[in-house]
């Protein structure tokens, strides 16, 4: 058995087996037998619920030597050559830190559908399909028909009337990202938008089916990428990629102090936007509309970010606090814990450095 786990362990350390193979977790503690890749825990499940393959602890099993063999003449670099020959450009390959839908379907589609061992068309041209979106005064989910136009480059969706859009967003501006946490529906999205105002609107759907949702994220991030390609066609596609779906740096709830002095602390949700510079706030996380927005320079324009509160305002209940500064105002915000406090001060201040945007983007590949 000894033996046994140090022959394992040394193929993990081998070139591309110490991440896991679907996600990149660095803790590749599991491996499936018959694809012959090193995965992590979570990763293991869908591999052993599916019908893809079984799987075996490196640490805890006993490994026959034809397995440890098979092992050695596959691992992840080789099962990546194979089962990713072809994934699209714009195709979202999951990190350790994705919803697990997302890993899921990405493994079901390498190695369950062998969607990318050949060089086919994915994703291209108009789409249709029924979505359950949530009400903005009811706040129920109803089915509605999303139908997009490639020609258009708009996503629309309609209610009674099939002639008559209920909503059009335009693919210029659309963000999509996975929210199952605040939505309540794992195989739930937020598709994020700005109207013809220039205001900052939030749909929220999901379908039933995994496979489904993924598609139409999939197919939303395609969209992005052939409209982004004919507006800049100079780009190189590398740089593009970055900028088909993005994940906010840092969500939650904070207090935000009102702009007079005798104004109270009211709760409110925020999302910080590292690409477009901008701190959103809602009354709840499933608003449609933003009660507000606040602009994000660098320091050498008049920005700061500082923990505490100034001496003279009325403390609320939650009292670790964060002072934004603006060259038009300060901002006084107080986070529920120490811990909110940090992540906050360490989100706003990547968010003024020069390189911010790249490391808060879906679609890292």
């Amino acid at each position: 058995m000894v033996e046994t786990n140090r022959k394992l362990l040394d193929l993990l350390k081998l070139p591309g087996n110490t991440q896991c193979a679907d996600c990149g977790q660095p803790e590749a503690d599991w491996a499936s037998c018959n694809v012959g890749v090193f995965i992590c825990l979570q990763c293991s499940g869908v591999h052993r619920i599916s019908t893809i393959d079984k799987v075996k602890s490196l640490r805890l099993d006993n490994w026959e030597s034809d397995l440890i063999e098979h092992l050695r003449n596959h691992g992840n670099q080789k099962a990546k050559e194979i089962y990713e020959a072809y994934v699209p450009p714009f195709y979202y390959r999951p990190q350790a830190h994705d919803c697990m839908i997302l890993k899921e379907e990405w493994i079901k589609a390498k190695y369950e559908r062998r969607e990318f061992q050949f060089k086919t068309e994915f994703y291209s041209g108009d789409k249709e399909g029924f979505l359950w979106k949530r009400g903005r005064k009811k706040q129920v989910f109803l089915e509605r028909k999303f139908v997009y136009s490639e020609k258009e480059g708009l996503l629309k969706y309609y209610t009674s009337s099939p002639i008559e859009p209920k909503g059009t967003i335009h693919i210029r501006s659309l963000n999509a990202i996975f929210q199952g946490e605040n939505i309540g529906h794992r195989h739930s999205v937020e598709i994020t938008y700005q109207n013809n105002e220039g205001q900052t609107r939030r749909i929220f759907v999901y379908h039933e089916s995994g496979k489904e949702i993924v598609t139409w994220f999939n197919f939303l991030r395609a969209a992005r990428f052939n409209y982004l390609r004919g507006a800049f066609p100079g780009i190189p596609e590398a740089e593009l990629i970055p900028k088909l779906t993005r994940n906010y740096a840092k969500v939650g709830f904070m207090e935000k102090k009102g702009p007079k002095a005798r104004d109270a602390f009211r709760k409110r949700w925020f999302m910080l936007d590292a690409e477009e510079k901008k701190l959103f706030y809602y009354s709840t996380p499933l608003d449609a509309a933003e009660l507000g927005k606040i602009c994000i320079g660098p320091e050498i324009r008049g920005y700061r970010v500082s923990e505490g509160t100034p001496d003279e305002i009325k403390k609320s209940k939650w009292d670790t606090g964060i002072v934004l500064k603006t060259p038009g105002r300060d901002y006084v915000f107080t986070c529920e814990n120490g811990n909110e406090q940090e992540e906050w001060l360490e989100a706003l201040q990547r968010v003024m450095s020069p390189s911010a945007g790249a490391a808060n983007h879906n679609g890292k590949q």
